[in-house]
């Protein structure tokens, strides 16, 4: 059974400095419908305009993921992380009993666009941490590349919740697939382009929960980049 949940019904904010996408309730966006999906909470698509960010605020008990589709993002937190990220980054904040960071386009020319992911976390009290990881193209170019995993499997980033996240960069044309363990769910979210999902077409910004599949088949209707949630 698949759910497509598409981009142009999804919640937004926009302000100045930021137009940001909620594909979950977020903020002053509420859809009762949409509270998230299994262990994922919150997927926002944000694009920061130059010079803009978001300023110190504070999280608790809470997996957060960001992944950058394009531009440049600076990070800095409580736990002493401070850095730059790029697509093909991946960064992952375990705010735990909790943590203190600010966000904010590290450029003054160019937006920065980002999906920023939380997952809810296995247990609550985690001691707050936070790692970043690169994964280069050549990794992710037509083929499911792992990027985060509760074991940090294959060089990916550890989360503290049963699901494994996968990205790829799909030229048109190309396919990949997954397999989804008995009593496994995924969720697929389109960060560009478009892709068939199981015959079922979604375009840029589309998710889509999947429940009672054994696999995942998607193929690129267009140049396309994808994140895959294999959920318990």
């Amino acid at each position: 059974m698949i759910k497509v949940r598409h981009a142009a019904d999804r919640g937004r904010t926009r302000i100045a400095w930021l137009d940001g996408r909620h594909t979950f309730s977020f903020n002053r966006f509420y859809d009762p419908d949409y509270m998230g999906f299994r262990s994922l909470r919150v997927i926002n698509d944000d694009i920061v305009a130059p010079g803009g960010g978001f300023p110190t605020h504070p999280h608790e008990n809470m997996e957060i993921l960001t992944w950058i589709l394009s531009g440049a993002l600076a990070h800095e937190d409580s736990t002493g992380a401070r850095g730059e990220i790029r697509p093909g980054d991946l960064q992952r904040m375990s705010a735990g009993t909790g943590i203190f960071h600010s966000e904010a386009n590290a450029s003054k020319t160019e937006p920065v666009r980002l999906l920023q992911i939380w997952l809810h976390p296995e247990r609550d009290g985690l001691a707050p941490s936070y790692e970043d990881k690169h994964f280069p193209e050549s990794e992710r170019r037509n083929q499911l590349r792992l990027i985060a995993s509760p074991t940090a499997e294959n060089g990916s980033a550890r989360i503290h919740q049963d699901a494994r996240v996968y990205a790829a960069l799909l030229d048109e044309g190309a396919r990949v697939e997954l397999s989804l363990a008995e009593g496994r769910h995924a969720w697929v979210q389109v960060g560009t382009g478009n892709v068939v999902l199981n015959g079922q077409a979604l375009t840029e910004g589309d998710g889509a929960a999947v429940s009672a599949e054994s696999a995942l088949a998607l193929t690129a209707a267009a140049p396309a980049e994808i994140l895959v949630f294999d959920l318990a």
